[in-house]
């Protein structure tokens, strides 16, 4: 049976993010062989995913996690089973002792950081690290470019004493957003540039994440060469990299639903009982288009040649956001109320940005098991909505 068939006969929630569990699995397999092959640690980066009713399944594939916060590391440690390799832009005194309770690598932004909170961490069982910027970033959205003039991201190579100060024993640089294994083996030659002198003094270089290795035109290959033989000129380095998105990339839908369809000035707008500023806002904010199952992304060029076909809409949500919209999409069929729109790829970092703006009723989460079986992970209602402002 196919998805629509699936969640019909399990009379399942609609909206819902569906997991494919196959899909996931390939994924992971993929990033344990690069591991294994590379001597690299490969963690999940829980800020792109964090659906914690799958850590069972990672688990059988990576041992650790990176986290952000307090609830991000908690999360790590309670539900992962693991401390985690912690960064923020700025930690608090009044939850840094959460932060040392459940991590392993504690990365600071700044020095002045990490002098302020250095005597609370315990030897042996805490390994301090650095964020450094090497000022080097192709990522071509300014607001995903942590290396962008003025970042608030990371030490300057002009910043750092010749000698490290005691404790410090890793850097992390995080500069890619789904970007090529090229684009790492170029960062990593601005990275021995700028930082090469301190880098014999470390333990641990963490890579960061945005390394898109499961996407299907990615060089798997020169990914691996491109690790070793930064490795073998590094033998003193553990390497880790913390993708987010590689794991769960086009690993399942939003499955959303028809509920009306407007028409302004030869425009058809096809309202759906979901909501891209509440449920999918990566599509606003990069701006992401995404794929619709069974349906055709009509360029921004040819809108207005194509926009008055009777089988092309503009998909809105159901918020009271007047931009919560994107199209042209053409279908292979008219919509009408009741029908199914699929948008494809909304697993990692979606599941984890969505808000309940508006009140709009939050899509349940769903895991479709590589036998065939849907299982309802999450619903939401309205004590969701209410207990966030209680």
């Amino acid at each position: 049976m196919n998805l629509e068939q699936i969640l019909a006969a399990c009379h399942a929630p609609v909206p819902s993010y569906v997991i494919e569990e196959e899909k996931l699995r390939h994924n992971l397999s993929l990033i344990r062989r690069v591991a294994e092959e590379t001597g690299v640690e490969i963690i999940l980066a829980l800020k792109a995913f964090a659906n914690w009713r799958t850590f069972p399944i990672f688990r059988e594939y990576v041992s650790g996690t990176t986290a952000s916060s307090p609830y991000e590391a908690r999360l790590a440690y309670e539900e992962f089973g693991a401390r985690t390799s912690t960064y923020s832009p700025a930690y608090e005194d009044d939850t840094f002792d959460e932060i040392l309770k459940y991590s392993r690598h504690i990365i600071f932004n700044s020095l002045l950081q990490f002098d302020r909170f250095r005597s609370r961490l315990v030897a042996g069982t805490h390994s301090a690290g650095l964020r450094i910027n090497p000022e080097y970033s192709e990522i071509q959205t300014e607001l995903y470019n942590p290396c962008a003039p003025g970042s608030r991201f990371g030490i300057l190579a002009g910043q750092l004493p010749d000698k490290l100060p005691e404790g410090i024993e890793g850097f992390h640089s995080h500069t890619h957003c789904e970007s090529s294994s090229y684009a790492l083996a170029r960062t990593l030659e601005h990275i021995e540039t700028k930082f090469g002198r301190w880098l014999p003094q470390l333990k641990w270089l963490n890579l960061g994440g945005g390394h898109l290795m499961t996407r299907k035109d990615y060089d798997v290959s020169h990914l691996i060469q491109t690790l070793r033989d930064f490795k073998s000129r590094h033998p003193n380095l553990h390497l880790i990299m913390e993708p987010g998105s590689a794991f769960a990339w086009q690993t399942g839908p939003l499955v959303s639903r028809v509920v009306d369809i407007v028409e302004n000035h030869g425009i058809q707008t096809a309202i759906l009982n979901v909501s891209f500023t509440c449920h999918m806002p990566d599509c606003l904010e990069m701006p992401y288009t995404p794929e619709v199952r069974g349906a055709s992304i009509i360029p921004a060029e040819m809108a207005d040649a194509e926009k008055a076909a009777p089988d092309v809409y503009r998909l809105g949500g159901n918020s009271c956001l007047s931009g919560d919209f994107m199209g042209y999409w053409q279908f292979r069929k008219t919509l009408r109320p009741g029908d199914l729109v699929i948008f494809e790829d909304m697993i990692h970092y979606t599941t984890v940005k969505t808000n309940m703006f508006n009140g709009v009723h939050h899509p349940a989460l769903s895991l479709l098991h590589s036998d065939g079986r849907l299982e309802v992970l999450r619903e939401y209602a309205y004590e969701d909505y209410k207990t966030r402002m209680d």
